[in-house]
Parts: C-alpha cells; structure tokens; sequence
C-alpha cells in the first residue's frame, strides 16, 4: 500500500469559510472543512482518506476512553506573500508521534500516511491558511484505541486522524505563573516525554488553582523535591540570567519541544549564550533578587514565544520588567520570519507544500 499511496477525497459540498472571523479567532475552537482519517486494523493501516469534517462514531466501551491510549502532535501551515504553503520542521512531529506511540504500545504511523495526509489535506484546506505574520493553520494529528472492549490491555485496532483549525494570538494578554510546590507534570520513568492526552488532563486541577490565584500558568518543578524547573504550562521554558540563555535538559520527563529545539539554534546562529541544564527555583529567586533575571519566557508550536512577565513561589512574587530588544522579541521575530518565508531558512525547516 505504502509504495502506491492513494487518498481518497471526498469533498465538502459547502464550506463553512465564509462565516469565520479570522480576526477574531478563540484558538482551537473553530475548524476547517475536512479532515484526514485512517484506519489500523488487521495490523495493517488502511483506507487514508479525507472526508468533511465530522464527528466519529465510537462504541462506548472503546479502550481509548478507559485506558487513555490516545495520543497526538500540535503543528502549523503558513502562508507567504506568494500564496506558498509552508509546514515548519514536520519530520520532527513525525518522530514525535512515533515515539509517543511506541511509549504507549499503539503501531507506529508510517511516514507516508503523516506527510502525504498534512501535504494533502493542507492543500485542500490552502483559502483556510491566511497569510501574513501571526496567522496559521494549526494542525492536530492525533490517534485514539478503538477496539470496543474494556480489558485492560493494549487496543488492536486503532483511527489516526489530522483536523485543523486556523490559528491567530494564543495569548493576547500579559502571563504571570505559579511555580509548583506540590504538584509535578510527570515523574521519573513516566510518559512525560510523550505527547499523550493524559499528560494534559492531569495539569488541568493544578492549573486551575492557579487560576484563582491570578495566575495563567504554572511552572512545573521535578516530582522528586520540586527543587528544579521543568516546563511552563504546556510549554517549554527559557530563563535569561544575565546575557545567558538556560534551559532545562529534555528526559522522560520534559518534552523535546520543536520551538525549543529551534530556539536554541537561533540563539546559537545569533551568538546568544545558551546552556541546557538543570535550574532550581533557588537560583531562578535569587537571580531575581539580585537584578541578574531579566527574561522568562515559555516556548511551543501553539504559543511560538510568550514572555512571562512574572511569577510567584512559596507566597514570594517577582516581578520582571519587559523590554522592547528582549531575546524573546529578537528570537519570536527571527523564528516566525523563517516560518512565514520572510527570512532565509539555513537550517532547511522549512517544508513546501506541493
């Protein structure tokens, strides 16, 4: 099947293009007209097609909803001032998947069926990419456990889907956080490395409590002492100390972020020292105190780059000052110049559309 693929397509008969405000966008909340569906049954992957987008059908005991073998990837499409169609660093979000699959004992998708299904159903979908600098399409491929049975045990069957959502500021207002003293992301041996919907679901309570404190985010600390940094939300997380970049190591439980991974070649390409270490909250508080921390910020597919502008551990609250020639200004430009074709593209990220 692989040698000879073919996607069937099965088009919309309308579209619902016309009755979205692209400038009004709630990120993820609006979807475009189709998406991208295959099935793994027999062990085989079967029958990619791409049908108007709709809602599956699902017996009520399939495993995905009671053993949470479901996983996925965020990435986006571009738009140049030519009308070409760009997706940014794919390969890596096919690495991804795959390695969150196998973490999660779910067959691993074939290159094939991920590429050919984001280029063909991005293609279709071309009048729902906008151009111009902070526009997107933002694009879930993820794969759920269907086999209707509620053993405790991995699925045999499986659906891998794409869908896509046009995307414009993730956050439009200022972000402060709440450095965790309780609750960790993930733990030593764990799936934290992976991108699984139960990741997700168990930062939600957390998450929430930092919400009622005034707080949009909460950066999360090792599960062990909660001594060190981890993540920031859902995202990965820079701090500037001095003229130094830092950030922590990926392992099994910190996720190898793409933005992060570009991040730290920009900063490189642009002369920035970086180093990529362990960083306790003790050395974060008193770079604060003493005028060293100059930056925070978060990285990630959805958000790109987004400045922290201050936090609160142990009911002690730092405030940082902005600045208009931050790194996380200078490196956001560069990155989403690159993505949108405005730059050049040395690192060869950039992936045309056909």
């Amino acid at each position: 099947m692989l040698k000879n693929l073919v996607i069937s397509v099965n088009k919309s008969p309308v579209s619902k293009i016309d009755s979205v405000n692209f400038d009004a966008l709630s990120f993820g909340s609006v979807f475009s007209d189709h998406m991208f569906v295959c099935d793994y049954k027999d062990g085989q992957w079967k029958d990619p097609e791409i049908i108007p987008y709709q809602p599956i059908t699902l017996e009520p005991s399939a495993r995905v909803f009671h053993y949470g073998q479901a996983i996925f990837e965020g990435m986006k499409a571009f738009k140049d001032e030519q009308n070409q169609l760009f997706l940014f660093r794919p390969e890596d979000n096919f690495k991804r998947f795959n390695r969150s699959a196998k973490r999660l004992a779910m067959p691993e998708v074939p290159q094939e069926i991920f590429m050919e299904g984001l280029d063909h159903l991005v293609r279709l979908e071309e009048k729902w990419v906008k151009c111009g600098i902070g526009r997107s399409l933002y694009l879930r491929p993820f794969m759920i456990a269907t086999d209707a049975a509620i053993s405790a045990a991995p699925s045999k069957n499986y659906k891998f889907l794409i869908i896509a959502s046009p995307a414009g500021v993730y956050y439009s207002s200022e972000v402060r956080v709440l450095i965790a003293e309780k609750y960790s992301r993930a733990a030593d041996g764990g799936i934290g490395f992976t991108k699984a919907a139960g990741n997700y679901a168990a930062q939600f309570y957390p998450t929430s409590l930092a919400h009622q404190k005034g707080y949009q985010q909460v950066i999360w600390t090792d599960s062990n002492s909660h001594e060190y940094v981890e993540e920031a939300g859902t995202m990965n997380v820079f701090f500037r100390i001095g003229d130094t970049l830092l950030t922590a190591p990926t392992s099994d439980h910190i996720l190898d972020g793409i933005t992060r991974k570009s991040v730290l070649q920009l900063a490189e390409d642009l002369g920035i020292p970086t180093e990529v270490r362990r960083i306790s909250v003790k050395e974060i508080k008193d770079a604060a105190r003493s005028g060293e921390l100059k930056e925070i910020f978060g990285s990630g597919t959805a958000a790109v780059i987004n400045p922290i502008c201050g936090f609160e551990h142990a009911q002690e609250y730092f405030e940082l000052k902005m600045s208009d020639n931050s790194y996380a200004t200078i490196l956001k430009n560069r990155l989403t110049a690159i993505q949108h074709n405005c730059a050049d593209d040395p690192h060869q990220w950039r992936h045309l559309v056909p």
